[in-house]
């Protein structure tokens, strides 16, 4: 169960932190908010995947990596719009 969580956060790290690189523009996000937002898209994708047919939502596969990674790019879009006008200077 502990190696369970770490390897959700580890994955949702690298997923995260993928999602970030793909999406363009800057995004002001601290690394919690990269991992939760990494972990979030990991088991969207997971749940998809498992949907499809293509294993369960904690297995490692291809097709659940990439809606992963894909679920996560539109998380950090949905957060960057939402917390990006508190970041802007008043002109």
């Amino acid at each position: 169960m502990v190696m369970d969580i770490l390897g959700l956060i580890v994955v949702g790290l690298i997923i995260g932190a993928l999602a970030r690189l793909i999406r363009p523009g800057k995004q002001s996000m601290s690394i919690v908010a990269t991992m939760l937002l990494g972990v979030v898209g990991a088991l969207i994708g997971g749940f998809i995947a498992s949907l499809l047919g293509t294993g369960g939502i904690f297995e490692l596969n291809v097709l659940g990596f990439i809606l992963a990674v894909v679920a996560a790019v539109i998380l950090v879009g949905i957060y960057a719009g939402t917390t990006g006008g508190r970041n802007r200077a008043v002109r």
